[in-house]
């Protein structure tokens, strides 16, 4: 698999776990919090994706 895809299917899952765990406390699905934990996912899935397409 390459690393751009990799890359992709990591922002996808980080970036819906990083949505989501803001309703967890409570918080809108649609709320700031959550976009916030979206962006934050999504930021950290690019980091994952890249070190694992580097591993593979």
């Amino acid at each position: 698999m390459s690393t751009k895809t990799l890359i992709w299917i990591s922002i996808t899952v980080f970036g819906t776990i990083g949505g989501y765990v803001p309703t967890l406390w409570g918080a809108s699905a649609f709320g700031f919090s959550s976009v916030i934990g979206s962006t934050l996912g999504g930021l950290f899935g690019i980091w994952a994706g890249f070190r694992l397409g580097q591993m593979v």
